[in-house]
């Protein structure tokens, strides 16, 4: 299996990669504000990749539920100085969290390789899908349900783990035969805390397996996030053992990339889970 990037391609099976955030925001839960400034994202990405980030995820737009939207201009001002100062620094892929086709595009002329879509399973016109066919970038599909403005108003599914799955299907036929994307350049996210309940969001992390039929790299994004909380009363700074325990348990299931804000400990957790699981066939 091979995920493909513009310059960039992988090659599975091999080690998870874990992909670092970065939050060019004021808004977002876990670090809003922190990183808003260009220098200091580019400082927080290099310091991920030090960690042994192997892609990043850069934001200008909270997705957090209940976030409000932001304006196109806004968001292209926090993100493209950020990503034309660090795309020459680093060898790695960056990855552009955006919604928006325009920012996107600008992403991608910036020096950007992957486009992380939340809004992938809920368009109604191909022009995302167009620029990534175009540009030949990684195009990450990400399900979700509603916006996060309001995503969190009582989602519903008949089945979580079958819906997604149905989806996913419909989706990708669409992205592959109307956008003209191929096929190695995509990933596929279950979109864990988009549009879901607690039970939601654990039952799909139980159905990981099911999202592996399509032979697609499989990125799994747990950190930090509010799920944890209501199972747990723990505030967002104290989901890290939360947050490891779901991505070990992911890589497990055949996900091939954990997103994460906590680089350095989930490489650990990660690499020790994966030495584990390579030995499953020696003591069946």
């Amino acid at each position: 299996m091979i995920f493909t990037a513009r310059q960039f391609q992988f090659i599975f099976p091999r080690p998870a990669l874990v992909m670092g955030v970065v939050n060019v925001t004021p808004d977002s839960f876990s670090d809003g504000g922190r990183f808003l400034e260009p220098n200091a994202a580019v400082a927080h990405a290099l310091a991920l990749v030090s960690q042994g980030a192997e892609i990043l995820d850069l934001g200008g737009e909270s997705t957090r539920p209940g976030a409000a939207t932001v304006g196109e201009e806004e968001e292209l001002r926090r993100v493209i100085p950020v990503i034309e100062k660090l795309a020459p620094q680093v060898k790695v892929p960056i990855s552009i969290d955006t919604m928006k086709p325009a920012v996107a595009r600008a992403a991608l002329d910036a020096g950007a390789s992957i486009v992380n879509d939340i809004a992938a399973t809920t368009r109604t016109d191909f022009m995302m899908g167009q620029i990534v066919a175009e540009s030949r970038a990684g195009y990450i599909m990400m399900h979700t349900q509603g916006l996060p403005p309001t995503m969190q108003a009582q989602p519903t599914y008949h089945d979580v783990v079958g819906d997604i799955s149905g989806i996913f299907s419909e989706r990708l036929n669409l992205l592959l035969n109307e956008a003209g994307v191929l096929l190695e350049q995509v990933v596929i996210d279950p979109g864990i805390g988009f549009g879901k309940s607690l039970e939601h969001n654990l039952t799909l992390l139980a159905g990981l397996k099911t999202f592996n039929k399509w032979r697609r790299p499989l990125l799994v994004g747990v950190s930090r996030k509010s799920f944890m909380g209501k199972l747990l009363g723990a505030e967002v700074f104290d989901r890290l053992p939360a947050s490891l325990a779901c991505a070990a348990l992911a890589v497990g299931e055949g996900v091939n990339i954990i997103r994460t804000h906590d680089v350095a400990e989930t490489v650990q957790a990660v690499r020790m889970a994966e030495a584990i699981y390579s030995r499953r066939k020696n003591v069946d």
